[in-house]
C-alpha cells in the first residue's frame, strides 16, 4: 500500500511539474523532460481532449457503465497514454474507454503516460495500440487498418509485423469494405459476425448482398448456412442447351432463345443467375464454324 502512495504522490509531484509556465516541456530533450518518460503522471481531466485519429467511434453504454463502476469500486488499473500538444493540455492516444468512464464517475485527474509525438506518430501509436488492446469490432479493425496502409504508408507485409497479425488475417479485415455500408452497420451493431460478412463479400452487387443480408437477420442463419447461400448465389440455373430453353425463374422467353438459335444455326445456351445475371454460350465444331459465327455477330 506504501509503495502504491508513493507512486501516487510523484504522478502528483510530475502534474505540479507540468503546470509550472517555466518547465513547459515539449521534446525530449527540454529540462525535466527525462522524469516524464516511464512514469505516470497525474492529469487533470479537462486538460485532455479526445484523440480526432481514435479508430473507435461507437460506445457500448452498458459496457461503459460497467468499467466506470469497475473504476469507482477498484481505481483505474491501467493508465490512459496522452501526447502533450501544449502548455498543460493533451490529447488522448490511446484510452478513450478509461478516460469516458472516468469522467462519467466525476474523477477530477486520471493516471496517464505522457508521449511527445508528431501527428503522424501519434496516429499511428493510436491504431496500433487499439488494435491490439481494445475490443473494436470488425468494421472499425479493417478502417484501422486501412488508415495504417493509407495514412502511415505501410505495405500489408509490414503492416502485418507492426500489429503481429498474418497478412492473411489482415486481408480478410479489409475485405469487409467492400460490402455495402448497411451490412457494415450490421456487423458494428452485432447483427451479424465477420463470418457472415466474409462470405457476403464474395458476392459483388450489393443490392443482392442486401437481399442475403436481410435473411440472415430474419431467418437466423449460420455462417454455414450463408456460405452454401453464397454458393448457391454463383451456380447457373439449369440450362438445356439442346433445346435452347432458359433458366428456371428467368425473364428470357424461350422464343427469344431460339429466334436466336435460328439467326445464327447453331445451338445457343443460356444461363442466369437469381440477379438476373447471365451468360451465352456458342459452341462450335470448326476454326470455319467459328468465323462464321464471328461474322454474324460482329457484322464484319
Amino acid at each position: 500500500m506504501a509503495r502504491a502512495t508513493k507512486k501516487q504522490a510523484l504522478g502528483r509531484g510530475l502534474s505540479a511539474l507540468l503546470k509550472d509556465p517555466e518547465n513547459d516541456i515539449r521534446t525530449a530533450t527540454d529540462k525535466n523532460a527525462e522524469k516524464l518518460v516511464g512514469n505516470i503522471v497525474e492529469l487533470d481531466l479537462d486538460t485532455i481532449e479526445v484523440n480526432p485519429f481514435q479508430p473507435r467511434s461507437n460506445f457500448n453504454e452498458e459496457n461503459l457503465e460497467e468499467l466506470a463502476s469497475s473504476i469507482r469500486e477498484l481505481g483505474l488499473i491501467q493508465p490512459i497514454t496522452v501526447r502533450k500538444i501544449d502548455f498543460n493540455k493533451f490529447q488522448l492516444v490511446s484510452g478513450e474507454r478509461r478516460f469516458r468512464a472516468s469522467k462519467r464517475i466525476g474523477l477530477e485527474t486520471i493516471p496517464a503516460y505522457i508521449r511527445i509525438a508528431n501527428d503522424q506518430e501519434t496516429l499511428e501509436m493510436a491504431l496500433v495500440e487499439n488494435i491490439q488492446r481494445q475490443d473494436l469490432d470488425p468494421i472499425e479493425i479493417a478502417l484501422s487498418y486501412k488508415r495504417l496502409i493509407e495514412e502511415i504508408e505501410l505495405t500489408q507485409e509490414k503492416l502485418s509485423e507492426r500489429v503481429g497479425k498474418k497478412r492473411s488475417t489482415i486481408t480478410n479485415y479489409l475485405r469487409l469494405l467492400r460490402l455495402d455500408p448497411i451490412i457494415q452497420t450490421g456487423i458494428r451493431d452485432g447483427f451479424i459476425s465477420m463470418g457472415h460478412g466474409r462470405a457476403l463479400v464474395n458476392i459483388q452487387d450489393t443490392s443482392d448482398q442486401i437481399d442475403l443480408y436481410e435473411k440472415i437477420v430474419g431467418q437466423n442463419w449460420s455462417v454455414r448456412d450463408t456460405e452454401k447461400a453464397v454458393q448457391d448465389y454463383h451456380k447457373p440455373e439449369s440450362t438445356d442447351n439442346t433445346s435452347g430453353s432458359g433458366s428456371p425463374g428467368s425473364q428470357i422467353a424461350p422464343e427469344q432463345i431460339k429466334a436466336l438459335q435460328n439467326y445464327l444455326s447453331a445451338k445457343v445456351g443460356v444461363s442466369t443467375s437469381k440477379s438476373g445475371k447471365g451468360k451465352i454460350t456458342i459452341p462450335f465444331e470448326s476454326e470455319a464454324e467459328f468465323l462464321r459465327l464471328s461474322k454474324l455477330i460482329t457484322g464484319d
